[in-house]
């Protein structure tokens, strides 16, 4: 008998009579409590057509059928602000020292040659402004809202570098719905250290999209079968919204993710030793 193997990853893996049925997962459900949408590298240089990288990723970017990435991420934070979902970005900035490294890979090298994500210093906006480091003008009033946190930028591709996790942890995140740029790099290694860290991770495949490069192959088919290897789920950005239901979560703004119990009461205590 042959093995069938379902579009979804299987939840079980049974032998019987020496064949392997793969049984499908439940419908998906997050709860704006425990789970969060992470998106990284929001920004021009690979989602806008002056991108410094749009000649590799732009087809990627802007494929209908597949990917519609810039409008998929737009639903994905929008669907976060919504439904009262946090949302967190790692972004990827390189500033002068970085690009005295002395090693790196094939594609961290072009990144330093070509000046993508450059910025002057972490404490300077000069020359940020609608530069390739800055977020797409059509996120910005979605990243301002209150349910959005910018982490520290990630270095290379993954979040090992920066305080994502830590972010994640301290307001008591264990599942996470993941896109943004690109697939095979920042996403990928995103995803993998994510898992490594004991969160539930999802993963939008038409939210990313990834290079297509002659000597190297394209970086998004290459991703989306490692995706569908490692993590938990890989959806759409449709059914990524309709699994975080309708709201009614705590919203972020006005009080979610509450201080714990002790420690309210110890603030409580403290102010009426102050009365």
């Amino acid at each position: 008998t042959g093995t069938t193997y379902p579009t979804a990853p299987p939840a079980v893996v049974e032998r019987t009579g020496g064949a392997r049925r793969m049984e499908e997962k439940p419908p998906l459900s997050f709860d704006p409590e425990t789970t969060a949408i992470v998106l990284t590298d929001l920004q021009n240089d690979f989602l806008s057509p002056n991108g410094v990288t749009w000649g590799v990723v732009g087809e990627s970017v802007t494929e209908v059928m597949y990917n519609d990435t810039v409008n998929n991420l737009e639903k994905l934070l929008a669907a976060a602000a919504d439904k009262g979902y946090l949302a967190y970005v790692s972004p990827h900035y390189y500033y002068p020292w970085d690009h005295k490294w002395e090693f790196g890979g094939s594609l961290e090298l072009l990144m330093h040659s070509i000046g993508m994500f450059d910025r002057e210093d972490p404490l300077s906006l000069n020359g940020f402004e609608g530069s390739g480091a800055d977020w797409l003008d059509v996120y910005k009033p979605y990243l301002e809202e209150d349910n959005v946190i910018v982490a520290s930028p990630h270095k290379v591709y993954g979040p090992e570098q920066n305080d994502l996790v830590l972010q994640l942890r301290k307001r008591k995140i264990d599942r996470v719905i993941l896109g943004g740029m690109s697939a095979n790099l920042c996403v990928e290694a995103h995803m993998r250290e994510l898992i490594e860290q004991g969160f539930d991770v999802t993963v939008v495949a038409d939210a990313t999209a990834g290079a297509t490069l002659p000597d190297m192959g394209d970086g998004y088919a290459a991703a989306l079968t490692n995706f569908k290897f490692i993590a938990s789920s890989v959806v759409t950005t449709q059914e990524a919204v309709d699994a975080m239901g309708s709201g009614g979560g705590s919203d972020s703004s006005d009080g979610s993710h509450m201080l714990p119990t002790a420690a309210v009461m110890l603030v409580m205590g403290v102010s009426a030793l102050l009365v």
